[in-house]
């Protein structure tokens, strides 16, 4: 019979992972263990530490940058997005959008403007993809005990999304530790 698993079960988060030191390498051998891809998922452990480290080890639900308000998710993918430059799907998602707005006939007849069309629409639907890359890694990392997760928002704090929710990411001591973050 079929099972789906719940995500966000505690005894499959990582919580029982017993709280030991762990050195880099010991970090990375745990991540290669639960991860299908582990040097992105490390990438993304990274830059929650980076965040986390300013905020007393939690991440989100926004970092301000510049002035301005974004997710954590849309964060971490626009950071990860330079990752992607040169991948041959990035190249191909370019072509599709430049096909579906010609046939639209929604492309600006000014070369720039239709470079910066083409450019914001590609840039939503690597977004779009990168959120859900984004929480496959950290669920993941949720898995390896490095990183807890809830949701804040609109109503109240809360372990599971919706209802206008945002991702709150905390790091372990261990994990921090490890990085050479606290």
């Amino acid at each position: 019979m079929f099972h789906q698993p719940d995500l966000f079960d505690a005894a499959k988060t990582g919580e029982d992972v017993p709280v030991v030191p762990l050195s880099l390498p010991a970090l990375i051998e745990r991540i290669a263990g639960v991860s299908p891809r582990p040097r992105y998922t490390f990438m993304v452990l990274n830059l929650i530490a980076k965040v986390a480290g300013a905020n007393s080890g939690s991440a989100g639900p926004y970092v301000v940058e510049a002035d301005r308000r974004i997710s954590l998710r849309d964060w971490l993918c626009d950071s990860l997005v330079p990752m992607a430059q040169r991948d041959p799907r990035r190249l191909r998602i370019v072509e599709e959008v430049k096909t579906s707005l010609l046939e639209q006939n929604a492309l600006p007849q000014d070369r720039v403007e239709a470079d910066r069309v083409i450019a914001s629409e590609v840039r939503e639907r690597v977004r779009r993809s990168g959120r859900c890359n984004v929480s496959r890694a950290v669920s993941d990392l949720v898995r390896a005990g490095l990183v807890r997760r809830h949701y804040q928002g609109y109503w109240v704090d809360h372990h599971n999304r919706g209802a206008q929710r945002e991702a709150v990411y905390t790091i372990t001591p261990a994990a921090a530790a490890a990085l050479g973050r606290f």
